[in-house]
């Protein structure tokens, strides 16, 4: 007797088919936004009155402000920090950094002064430091400092305060003392188990091209979503919260720089289009608002989240309150020192 195997059912390609474009509809298909501007233009007429309402006038003009003010900056200071980070390799801060740690802090922090970045590039580049054996305290600096310090970051400070122009000053002083004092922290305290070896960069084994656009296209989807959240919440609380309230807590001098200080961390706004944001909210003093735009770009929801990626848990969970706690100090000790 011949035991022959049944035959498998057969595969139905149109099934499958039909569930690969409907995965396809689903995430690719434009019929989505046409569905979307149907319903926008069905509706039209109560978002109309909706827009219409003072409340949402006031709202709009806020945003809009802040992210056209802001765009160019992030934009530029984008294009810069991939540049940085793709043709100028790691080798070079080795070689140009001293070989004792304690003189490599400083200069470390004051190298992000010249070398444009934002904090989402800061923190790649430290990992590459890291990883090129330049002693972590240097790289630490570094990674604090570049964000806060750099050339487009201050004009963009001081064209959103055009009149403090020592809220530049003040910024850059306050973000260095915080960025060398960590340096040196790391240096006495730090020990090695606590930093893991950053893993190797995504861009790296891909052309100089491919790596740039790269790297533009994610500080582009990453920074201009952290400025559109940044602007709305800046233009709520200008429009919605009663003014009552934001005075009652700009009134108080140490609720002002705590509720400042956390609203930046939440916010995570890039360093680039921050002082157009804190600008708006006039209510609270100039040095609540230094100690917004000191501890945003050390350290902040997405920072967090990124160091923990790079270096570890372990590093993060030590390193990030003692930065947030350090930022705010200096932030009020120099704010009531030049402002």
């Amino acid at each position: 007797m011949t035991i022959t195997k049944a035959a498998p059912p057969p595969v139905d390609h149109r099934d499958a088919a039909d569930r690969q474009g409907w995965r396809g509809w689903h995430f690719n298909s434009p019929l989505v936004l046409t569905m979307l501007l149907l319903l926008v233009v069905a509706l039209q007429g109560p978002v109309r009155r909706a827009l219409s309402a003072p409340v949402m006038q006031s709202w709009m003009t806020v945003f809009v402000a802040v992210v056209i003010q802001a765009l160019p900056f992030l934009v530029l200071g984008v294009l810069l920090s991939a540049v940085i980070a793709v043709f100028v390799p790691p080798s070079f801060f080795a070689r140009a950094l001293p070989s004792r740690p304690a003189l490599a802090v400083p200069v470390a922090g004051m190298a992000g002064a010249i070398l444009p970045g934002c904090e989402c590039a800061s923190v790649p580049v430290a990992g590459a430091l890291v990883r090129r054996g330049v002693t972590p305290a240097a790289a630490l600096a570094f990674l604090l400092s570049a964000p806060a310090i750099n050339p487009i970051v201050l004009t963009a400070t001081a064209v959103a305060f055009p009149r403090d122009p020592e809220m530049v000053l003040a910024r850059f002083v306050a973000s260095l003392l915080v960025a060398c004092a960590m340096g040196w922290l790391w240096q006495r305290l730090g020990r090695t188990d606590w930093l893991r070896p950053p893993a190797r960069p995504e861009h790296e084994g891909l052309g100089k091209g491919a790596a740039f656009w790269g790297s533009v296209r994610h500080d582009v989807m990453h920074a201009g979503g952290f400025l559109v959240v940044g602007a709305m919440a800046a233009a709520t609380l200008k429009a919605v919260v009663p003014a009552s309230w934001l005075h009652a807590a700009a009134g108080n001098p140490v609720v002002s720089v705590l509720a400042l200080a956390v609203l930046a961390v939440l916010l995570s706004i890039c360093s680039e289009a921050d002082a157009f944001v804190v600008a708006s909210l006039s209510q609270f003093s100039l040095t609540a608002r230094l100690a917004f735009l000191v501890v945003g770009p050390m350290i902040d929801l997405k920072l967090f989240a990124m160091q923990v990626g790079t270096f570890g848990r372990g590093f993060a969970l030590r390193f990030a309150p003692t930065t947030f706690a350090l930022a705010i100090l200096m932030s009020v000790l120099v704010g009531t020192v030049l402002l």
